[in-house]
């Protein structure tokens, strides 16, 4: 089966793929094309790495959509389906001979060698030589930043630009505006063997349905859109022989059904579907909105901000006889988990079982490395037992770490399906790598995790195990393979001449840090705890000082506030079991000024926030942040550590430290800080920079120039100079993550609502809203105050232009829809005008 797909994940060996209708597949790294495969046989036959040979990570990256063909479906141990792909063009154009080519064909097809003035591309069809030369290559190798040559194995959207020699030579384009705008006509002679998929048609409308519509295109051809891929702007507005442009999606080869898209992301070959925040994955909604339900596939949700999702049946209801078929009626409202993200059909896939609502981890990313985690046995191997720690989530227990001693027959302790209670020793989430320990030791450990050498500090006591024992000493493992060697003075108070005989491997220790050198990765250590006075004693109030727990800039943390005080928060660190103390500026809890003021208010004592960024780390005062942006740039590693990693050019992500009149100082993540003087501080004309910026704003700055000598930035603040290219897409992110906070707030105010009926009341409003007042006065500037049930405490005004044409006297009932809420000053604005009550 062909299908369009659109790369979810790349690895060194395979492209995860993300299919229509909420499915995954995976590309091997062999079934790329013939020359990449040839350059690997190669590299493996010599046994040295190869120049022209570069990494799938190199030439591939999210969002990109190929062309593939299923290979084959297997059905894994735990039931589920493996789908095996290939974007081979041999397997992928199989339907396509030299005599069908024809101008103005887009077709998919790879770099098989780089040539003088162009390059040979291998587009599938036996007996053709396609050539691209290297002026249609240069706009789009520009655009992409891959380096500035193509690779071979790299996949194109290609063009024909001309076919000679009945299609034996063929001249092609991969010039981004030209792929765009192809479009596949009756004049190329498609026929339903070698139709594509990716090709993008004129179809006309031939029958509407409420699970999708019939289209024919290329005259003869007939087509289905599912629910799923209309478009969702119009997709109660289509209607037979409307004429619009699709995209073919997949097509069977035996019962040669063709699917098509109307979504706008693929009506323009080369483009690239919208994506997800990581910052949502994962997600709890608490109101979505059912917007559509099907009896045989799930339901369409509708989130606040206007984002759609899927829940597949199964995930309607915890078991097929729970599920209540009123509950899925439009309209009615469900708190949800956004459990996937299918890039296919731009839709968040999500599921209101309540134990996956509940679920602690959800994907590799929750965990961290010394968690406590349980999960079931999955099965047994000879490197050790697999465990199940979610559907999604698995992990390796190796044999060593299956018990306190080696076990010679682990079949004998653990069968499948055992519920088991293991702790993490290294988690990675790029590889999904997962290793567990079920050593009770480790597991019940009440000491400080050791999972960095940078945390290794003198006199720390942690639980170790041991890995290797020798004439010399002692080798000991930590969390995230951190190892130290505990010489053969500090096995024990008393002389031991063969260690080997006394300590074993897989031991669990106790083990005290004697000197650490993080930058060589050297850690000693001993297993003398008393031999220096008072030493457990000194241990014990380790995580009370807050200079012992050093936390990396760009560390993600939980925390729970403790104190408000005039200048910000005070907050404990829960990863420490509360006892460190930090504190997160006012300025720094959202990146919206008004919202950062909001949220101080509403916070209280015992409140926890998730997911705080470590700002600065300064001994006793830890600084952290709450702003996103911040925080992704720092994620994104889209930073800069250091003065000398500086260039000219560069968009960073920052906040203002200082505002003087001559200028405006931000400050960086790290610590780096630069100057925007005034005539580059904005696109107006500054009189008075206090009237255009507050200290701890979050701004997007351009360097544009530094000196070394005296280690100075300056900056340009200019929005025109400092957007990064797409700046639609830049202003609906901010404003998605502006009301975003705004219903974090209102739910904070909700909470509160329960002591205050004016909170209560101001919770419920939101912009858009339908309310019915009872005027109240009239003031001497025109505007109006109003009352109601609904706005109990409040204090409500319309302006005089929102007043409209009506003249309403004191006591009169009205409708009036709210512009604005003030949560603050607990003020709402509402307009009274007529053409915005009918939208």
């Amino acid at each position: 089966m062909l299908l369009l797909g659109c790369i979810k994940e790349v690895s060194e060996y395979e492209l995860v793929i993300s299919l229509p209708n909420g499915l995954s597949g995976f590309v091997p790294v062999t079934q790329i094309s013939d020359s990449y495969s040839k350059l690997l046989s190669k590299q493996v036959a010599q046994g040295e790495l190869l120049e022209d040979l570069h990494s799938l990570p190199d030439m591939y990256s999210p969002g990109t959509l190929v062309r593939c063909i299923v290979t084959t479906v297997e059905k894994s141990a735990d039931g589920r389906r493996s789908i095996k792909l290939s974007i081979d063009p041999k397997k992928v154009n199989k339907g396509l001979n030299a005599s069908a080519l024809a101008s103005g064909m887009l077709l998919s097809g790879f770099v098989s060698s780089v040539e003088d003035h162009g390059y040979l591309i291998d587009i599938g069809v036996t007996g053709t030589h396609a050539f691209l030369p290297r002026q249609k290559a240069q706009n789009y190798i520009k655009t992409v930043k891959k380096g500035s040559d193509l690779k071979i194995g790299q996949n194109l959207d290609c063009v024909i630009v001309e076919v000679k020699n009945e299609g034996r030579v063929v001249s092609l384009s991969i010039d981004r505006s030209e792929v765009a705008a192809s479009l596949a006509t009756e004049r190329q002679n498609w026929t339903l063997s070698n139709l594509l998929p990716g090709l993008v048609v004129k179809a006309r409308v031939q029958k509407v349905a409420p699970l999708g519509i019939k289209l024919s295109f290329l005259s003869s051809f007939t087509g289905i859109v599912d629910f799923m891929h209309m478009d969702p702007e119009k997709s109660m507005n289509y209607s037979p022989e409307q004429v619009m442009k699709a995209c073919i999606l997949s097509i069977h080869p035996i019962s040669k059904v063709v699917r098509l898209t109307l979504r706008q992301a693929f009506l323009h070959p080369g483009g690239s579907p919208n994506q997800l925040s990581n910052d949502r994955m994962g997600a709890v909604v608490e109101e979505s909105t059912v917007k559509a339900f099907y009896k045989q596939f799930g339901a369409v949700f509708e989130f606040d901000d206007g984002t759609l999702a899927f829940a597949r049946l199964k995930h309607l209801s915890k078991t097929r006889k729970s599920f209540k078929h009123g509950a899925f009626k439009a309209g009615c409202k469900h708190k949800c988990r956004i459990i996937d993200y299918s890039l296919m059909d731009e839709m968040c896939m999500v599921s209101l079982k309540h134990q996956i609502i509940e679920a602690r981890f959800l994907q590799y990313q929750d965990i961290h490395t010394g968690d406590v985690v349980q999960g079931k046995v999955f099965a047994l191997k000879p490197i050790g037992m697999q465990v199940k720690v979610t559907d999604r989530i698995k992990g390796l227990v190796p044999s060593m770490h299956l018990a306190n001693v080696i076990l010679k027959q682990p079949e004998k302790k653990y069968n499948i399906g055992d519920e088991v209670r293991c702790r993490v020793l290294e988690c990675n989430p790029t590889g999904k790598k997962l290793i567990l320990t079920l050593k009770k030791s480790l597991v019940q450990s009440k000491l400080p995790v050791l999972s960095s050498y940078e945390d290794a500090k003198p006199g720390l006591i942690t639980h170790g195990f041991v890995v290797c024992a020798r004439e010399f000493g002692c080798i000991v493992k930590f969390y995230n393979d951190v190892k130290g060697l505990v010489p053969k003075n500090e096995l024990s108070s008393e002389p031991i001449s063969c260690p080997d005989k006394v300590f074993r491997e897989g031991q669990v220790v106790k083990v005290m840090v004697l000197k650490c050198e993080p930058q060589q990765e050297r850690l000693l250590l001993s297993f003398r705890l008393s031999s220096k006075p008072g030493m457990e004693d000194k241990k014990e109030c380790t995580p009370k000082k807050k200079q012992e727990v050093k936390y990396q800039i760009g560390e993600m943390v939980d925390v729970k506030v403790l104190k408000k005080k005039d200048n910000g928060l005070e907050v404990s660190i829960l990863e420490d079991e509360g006892n460190v103390i930090a504190s997160i500026p006012t300025a720094h809890l959202s990146d919206f000024v008004a919202n950062c003021k909001i949220l101080w208010h509403c916070l209280q004592e015992g409140d926890v926030l998730p997911r705080v960024m470590c700002l600065s780390d300064k001994g006793e005062h830890i600084i952290l942040s709450r702003k996103s942006a911040v925080i992704s740039a720092v994620q994104e590693e889209q930073v800069v550590r250091s003065f000398s990693e500086i260039q000219p050019g560069m968009l960073l992500t920052g906040y203002v430290r200082n505002v003087m009149p001559f200028g405006v100082f931000v400050e960086f993540p790290f610590g780096v800080t630069g100057l925007a003087p005034k005539v580059s501080m904005s696109d107006k004309f500054v009189t008075d920079t206090k009237d255009h910026f507050v200290v701890g704003q979050t701004v997007i700055a351009k360097v544009m120039s530094i000196d070394e000598e005296k280690q100075r930035v300056l900056l340009n603040l200019k929005v025109s100079e400092c957007s990064s290219g797409d700046s639609a897409a830049e202003s609906f992110a901010l404003l998605n993550q502006y009301f975003k906070e705004m219903k974090e707030i209102r739910n904070l105010l909700r909470k509160r609502g329960e002591s205050s009926v004016a909170q209560a009341c101001l919770c419920g409003l939101v912009p858009g809203k339908e309310l019915q007042l009872v005027m109240q006065d009239v003031k001497e500037d025109g505007s109006a105050l109003f009352s109601g049930s609904c706005v109990t405490g409040l204090t409500v005004t319309a302006t005089r232009y929102h007043l409209g044409d009506k003249t309403i006297v004191p006591g009169e009932k009205t409708k009036a829809l709210v512009l604005h809420v003030d949560a603050l000053t607990s003020k709402v604005y509402v307009s009274l005008r007529e053409e915005l009550l009918k939208q």
